[in-house]
């Protein structure tokens, strides 16, 4: 920066150039000098976040009367600008930076205070970032209050919706299927008949319990640090803040946050967050599953599996002509990856920092919404570009059931297990079917071979006898 393009700013620790046109201040403009780490910022939906506690903040200090009501308004103006994204560019702290995220509180606060005081028509220093916009507040219960905020919101907003939409659409395969009876497959062996629809009925019941799992974490996340300022104490703010900013954060939000019912855990551990991206990694490895067990079903075409036939969305190879990959299962895949490796990081986090004070907030922050992005959007991609387009190759899943030697199975109640071994040594040596090897070896005629070894018959409940 030359002159003309700067501005000087001060803090306790003296003077320092910041650029001219910026609504941060000093302490924003250090953290950036000091942490030329990632060139990744906080996410949106966190500044979103710290927007919303800045703006409940300022209208509960303003029922309190302990900021004056001109600046209190004017905070919230600013807030409700930071909340609608309308100064993104005003964030640019690194991720990687003081563990208790006080870089990026103070930005917030330098961004609000600045900006109220331009709303109001007045000098930059009318509204101060420490004395009004963080009235009653400390980075420490600030961060962990918008952590959960932004955590929540990416729950009930993006994940679960988009979780329901691949529920759906395997509930729709799941009933188009029912009539398909294929071979089942347990080791990558042969196994007894099984539906098609039975299949993905087990595959839609993973999304639905990845629902639950989601619901069953969103209690604890509700729970919200603000009003214990510095250690948990609450000290400097109003005994009644806390259930007045928290009041507002629900109707601002339409979700149910409540004070913490301890505030020291509530800063000195992110339990919540590690309980609740532990049920984002399961969600994403139930979708990882399903995503493999559907790459092999559809493999081939000619020379796999071939009982699916997968969605035809972009070429496949650059040097083989006409080939198709299940490149939108393959997506799937690597956000499992990358959810793993966010799930680690958050839980070192989650079990870091000393005594009064968690040292991961950001890191934890940022990866928490990255992993609720992924999932998000991966769920929905899935859902309607390979689920939704899936057919199944029915005439090829049925010729291969009355070739699997599990059929033998069916034998048991009415040969016994040695004999019906025997059957499937013999169809395999002698490139026979069950039905033909037990009727050539004498244990069944014909019609007791038709009334025992039934393909749909053996994907449901009993024993099935001559």
């Amino acid at each position: 920066m030359n002159e003309s393009e700067e501005r000087i700013e001060s803090d306790s620790l003296g003077e320092i150039a910041v650029p001219k046109d910026a609504y941060w201040g000093a302490q924003t403009q250090r953290a950036i000098q000091n942490f030329p780490i990632s060139n990744r910022t906080m996410d949106r939906r966190f500044i979103r976040a710290l927007g919303i506690v800045k703006k409940a903040a300022a209208r509960a200090n303003e029922q309190l009367g302990t900021v004056e009501e001109a600046k209190t308004t004017a905070i919230q103006e600013a807030a409700t600008e930071v909340i609608a994204g309308k100064h993104d560019d005003q964030f640019p702290v690194d991720v990687f930076q003081t563990g208790s995220g006080t870089s990026t509180n103070m930005n917030a606060n330098e961004v609000i205070a600045n900006r109220a005081a331009e709303i109001m028509g007045e000098e930059r220093e009318a509204v101060h970032p420490n004395d009004h916009v963080n009235f009653g507040q400390s980075s420490n219960d600030v961060i962990p209050t918008a952590m959960h905020v932004a955590a929540l919101e990416a729950l009930v907003h993006e994940v679960k919706p988009a979780l329901e939409t691949l529920e759906e659409r395997l509930a729709e395969k799941e009933r188009e299927f029912d009539d398909v009876v294929k071979t089942g497959r347990t080791h990558l062996q042969d196994a007894t008949p099984i539906r098609l629809g039975q299949e993905f009925s087990g595959y839609r019941t993973q999304i639905e319990k990845g629902v639950d799992r989601l619901a069953a974490v969103e209690a604890d996340l509700a729970e919200l640090a603000l009003g214990g300022t510095a250690v948990g104490t609450g000290l400097n703010t109003h005994p009644k803040f806390p259930e007045l900013a928290i009041q507002a954060i629900r109707e601002e939000t339409g979700l149910q946050f409540r004070e913490a019912e301890n505030h020291f855990e509530a800063q000195a551990a992110h339990d919540a967050m590690v309980q609740a991206h532990g049920a984002l990694r399961t969600i994403s490895g139930s979708m990882d599953k399903i995503a493999h067990d559907l790459r092999l079903l559809a493999s081939g075409p000619r020379n796999g599996l071939n009982e699916l036939t997968q969605p035809e969305n972009q070429p496949g190879s650059s040097i083989m002509p006409g080939k198709i990959n299940p490149v939108v299962a393959e997506s799937v895949n690597q956000i499992h990856a990358q959810i793993t490796g966010n799930d680690a990081t958050i839980g070192a986090g989650g079990a870091g920092g000393q005594l009064e004070l968690n040292l991961y907030k950001p890191v934890v922050a940022t990866n928490f919404l990255e992993s609720a992005r992924l999932l998000a959007n991966g769920a929905e991609t899935f859902a309607n570009r390979f689920v939704k387009q899936l057919e199944a190759n029915k005439e090829n899943c049925e010729t291969q059931v009355t070739r699997s030697l599990a059929l033998a199975t069916a034998l048991n109640p009415a040969i016994g297990y040695e004999a019906a071994a025997k059957v499937a040594k013999t169809a395999l040596d002698e490139g026979l079917s069950i039905r033909e090897a037990a009727i050539e070896g004498g244990h069944l005629t014909e019609s007791e071979a038709d009334d025992v070894i039934d393909p749909i018959a053996m994907t449901e409940p009993g024993i099935l006898t001559d």
